[in-house]
């Protein structure tokens, strides 16, 4: 999450978080600051000294496409600065430039001295959260070798790892130093004349070479890479397009085209490659900054989902580039099993060691039956089957998992094991304890959370229409069918809590019901596997005072004795959450309720600039007249950025009825 002295430059995988002064300082924590890419700090000292003292901010650093912020020496009213530092910096894929200015204000000529501290730690992100765990890394070299221009940080380990970063500089710097006590740390020098009331000139660029990654494109200057990334987010989201302008329905909520806008930039800058089932290359959402800017199954899924009706070029890319990860053996270490759909893909050193499991891990119940959905909603919403044919082998292998490993054959859910290696939980709320009774415990496994069985309800009827009218395969589309609408009435049967008149979170191992009242009810209103008199039942429970902040629907209704407003999944409000909600009550046809979330949203992403983010504290409006921001939210979120489209087409829905 960034601070308000911070600002986030983010594209095409690469991202760069910078201090008020355009600065890194190497910071570690809940937020790392650096120029990161493929899961490692590439960048994490960048810091400016004029004349021997860090110039102060005048213009803090700010922007979207680049970044720039004024900063000026030292002065007092009688004896102002010589001179103003100027820096404008841009993120390419896999590189960050900076013009530094500085401008004489005089009509003298001036000299200076410009030093920059630079260094390069290869930190791996899981090092960087500082999750408790202690990382075996004693082969592994940093190194740092002057060039005619500046100089190139590597980092080795054994004899099949290696990164660098290159830092060039036009000038070429002075001299090149070490410095004392440091191991891999330089000062880059300059010795500037600055013309009576003219100007003198640095053009830096930054590297980030990991290892495995494609090499780099031509570089730019911070105008053209500015550039470049306004026309890729213009094209996107469709302002290169006016005919694919977003459809507004009549009596929209204030700030729906200004959040349906804000959410379209982040999904364009927060794309990543990604390649296909026969190596094309695609461009995928990440799912978000600082710690999750690859491939999510769950959250690209979803995030499509939302985008789909407007943006189904996302759909199909996230389909393809799942279809390519699909499990096809069995590895306990990271979860895979044949057919099941992947979880994340990490490209870092700690990945690629076994060190985590993270490096291709299938830990998750619901990307599978997901991955079902989205491809027939795609084929359904374009009109195009061409996909779903090709993906076929895919789709089967998919529906295979669901009853063989997933759990539909032996239990008659879907259901998971808490992974002590990975996740404990292993649907959306992925935190240890998000998964709780009443009382606050944890369920123990093997656990079937209540909205991944309407996700394979789902599936299961979206699969039978494919097989039925794409794959010509009658047979099995009859099986299909059969087998969900068996899943429909038994879920009804053992997940319906008669007391509260609610579904359950979850069974537990022993079946029994864990008896939270949780927002994952909401998802089953989108997925259609409660009746219509059920469905309306929960979504107005959903708006009641203990579920419903006035800003979004909690994870988990206040007043529990599990529930925790600063909770990461027992008590905070999550905008992809509510946008799945909000399809649901639009499928429902509960249009006062559709009406209520879509503007506690609104107005919380008017408080954010337009933009939601990841999480929100549960705090209601009548605790706080804004949002109260969750302290670790990641923005931007890939289905954050995209809910305000999820909002905009239940409110179409809801209209036309």
């Amino acid at each position: 999450m960034s601070t308000s002295s911070e600002l986030t430059l983010v594209r095409a995988g690469t991202f760069a978080v910078l201090g008020a002064d355009g600065g890194i300082t190497g910071r570690r924590g809940t937020s790392p600051d650096g120029l990161f890419r493929r899961d490692a700090r590439h960048l994490s000292r960048w810091t400016l000294t004029v004349d021997g003292t860090a110039p102060g901010v005048l213009v803090p650093v700010a922007g979207e496409a680049g970044a720039e912020c004024v900063l000026t020496p030292p002065g007092t009213r009688d004896e102002p600065p010589a001179y103003t530092v100027f820096r404008e910096q841009a993120l390419g894929e896999g590189y960050l430039t900076e013009r530094i200015r500085l401008i004489s204000n005089r009509d003298t000529p001036v000299s200076a001295v410009l030093d920059l501290t630079v260094d390069a730690d290869f930190a791996d992100q899981f090092e960087l959260r500082s999750d408790n765990r202690r990382y075996d890394k004693a082969d592994g070299r940093r190194t740092a070798t002057p060039t005619p221009d500046g100089v190139v940080f590597g980092y080795e380990r054994g004899a099949d790892w290696l990164s660098r970063t290159t830092v060039a500089a036009d000038p070429a710097p002075a001299e090149v130093a070490p410095l004392e006590g440091e191991s891999t740390a330089r000062l880059l020098r300059w010795h500037l004349e600055v013309p009576a009331q003219g100007a003198a000139e640095l053009l830096l660029t930054v590297a980030a070479q990991p290892h495995g990654a494609p090499a780099n494109g031509p570089w730019a200057t911070p105008e053209t890479a500015a550039s470049e990334q306004t026309l890729d987010a213009a094209e996107f989201t469709g302002l290169a397009r006016p005919q694919a302008s977003l459809p507004l329905p009549a009596g929209a909520p204030d700030g729906l085209a200004a959040a349906c806008a804000r959410g379209l930039r982040d999904l364009a800058a927060l794309r990543v490659p990604a390649l296909g089932p026969d190596g094309e290359e695609l461009r995928v959402p990440g799912a978000g900054v600082p710690w999750f800017l690859t491939l999510f199954g769950r959250d690209a899924l979803l995030t499509s989902h939302f985008a789909l009706p407007y943006r189904p070029e996302l759909a199909a890319a996230t389909l393809a580039a799942l279809a390519a990860t699909q499990g096809t053996e069995y590895d306990a270490f990271r979860g895979e099993q044949p057919g099941r759909i992947v979880h994340e893909i990490r490209h870092g050193e700690l990945a690629a060691f076994r060190q985590v499991p993270y490096g291709r891990y299938y830990g998750s119940v619901d990307a599978t039956p997901l991955f079902l959905t989205l491809l027939d909603a795609h084929a359904l919403t374009t009109g195009d089957t061409a996909l779903a044919a090709r993906l076929e082998p895919q789709a089967r292998a998919a529906v295979a998992w669901m009853f063989r490993d997933g759990g539909l054959s032996e239990s008659g859910y879907l259901v998971y094991t808490p992974d002590p290696g990975g996740l404990v939980n292993q649907n959306w709320k992925d935190s240890e304890g998000a998964i709780c009774f009443l009382d606050g415990t944890q369920a123990e496994g093997p656990i079937a959370v209540a909205e991944a069985q309407g996700y394979a309800y789902d599936a299961l009827v979206r699969t039978a229409r494919l097989a039925r009218t794409v794959w010509g395969d009658h047979a099995w589309a009859d099986e299909l069918d059969s087998s969900a609408w068996e899943l429909r009435e038994r879920f009804l049967r053992d997940f319906w809590m008669t007391g509260p008149g609610f579904p359950a979170l979850a069974l537990d191992g022993k079946g029994r019901q864990v008896d939270s009242l949780a927002s994952d009810a909401g998802h089953l209103l989108w997925s259609g596997i409660l009746d219509e008199e059920h469905a309306r039942r929960v979504g107005r429970r959903l708006l009641e005072p203990d579920f419903f902040s006035g800003w979004a629907i909690r994870t988990l209704a206040a007043g529990q004795p599990g529930y925790h407003p600063l909770s990461y999944h027992r008590g905070t409000a999550w905008p992809h959450d509510n946008a799945v909600i909000v399809l649901g009550l639009a499928r429902a046809g509960l249009a006062d309720e559709v009406r209520d979330v879509a503007r506690g949203l609104l107005d919380a992403a008017g408080h954010h600039g337009d933009r939601l983010p990841e999480v929100m504290a549960g705090y209601g409006r009548t605790d706080h007249p804004r949002p109260v921001p969750y302290p670790h939210s990641c923005s931007p979120q890939a289905w954050a950025a995209a809910t305000p489209l999820a909002i905009l087409t239940a409110l179409r829905e809801t209209a036309a009825t």
